[in-house]
């Protein structure tokens, strides 16, 4: 195992991927997202967040939260969102990935990947260069031409609030966003 560590910066900001176990390509399905929707929904009601930015790709997600003033746990936000999900994903027929000894043993169902990747947000220019990676990740991933055709993203919600043109990443090179692939881990 590595020796990564994660940094807790109460009330901080951070970019976040999570990935499907085996990279299985289901979260853009509609019952997925209804599912994701509600567990979302359902955590932030328990422990409060502010999601800044999220893209929906069939096999994994990006999103960017603030966490509230003298609070660090994203991780236990994650844990519970997954697994409301797998519950909810499996319940309306959803099929798992395969599960090897150690999922077995662990009482882990094959629906994400273990763990998630984290990166705190350092300022303000760090910040707008994940919600370009991530409002960019569809057109970097071969998915759609431009941010704007793809539904599963934050993107409209923030050209609705004047943040980024309609024609945002149009003229874009998807090889300038390769330079967070160290973060995101992809």
């Amino acid at each position: 195992m590595s020796n990564y560590r994660r940094y807790f910066i109460p009330g901080g900001t951070y970019f976040f991927t999570l990935v499907t176990h085996e990279r299985r390509r289901f979260l853009t399905h509609p019952s997925s997202r209804r599912c994701l929707r509600e567990a979302f929904k359902s955590i932030r009601i328990k422990r409060s967040y502010e999601m800044l930015a999220v893209v929906l790709l069939p096999d994994h997600l990006h999103a960017i939260w603030t966490l509230p003033e003298g609070d660090s746990d994203y991780s236990l936000r994650w844990k519970r969102i997954k697994e409301e999900f797998t519950i909810k994903y499996i319940l309306s027929g959803g099929r798992e990935g395969l599960r090897s000894s150690s999922r077995l043993r662990r009482k882990e169902r094959g629906i994400w990947q273990r763990r998630f990747w984290e990166h705190t947000i350092k300022d303000d220019d760090d910040l707008e260069q994940h919600m370009n990676y991530v409002h960019y990740n569809p057109v970097k991933h071969g998915l759609v031409r431009c941010p704007r055709d793809w539904p599963f993203s934050s993107f409209h919600r923030w050209v609705k609030l004047g943040a980024y043109p309609s024609d945002w990443g149009v003229d874009l090179d998807p090889v300038n966003f390769r330079d967070l692939d160290e973060f995101a881990m992809e």
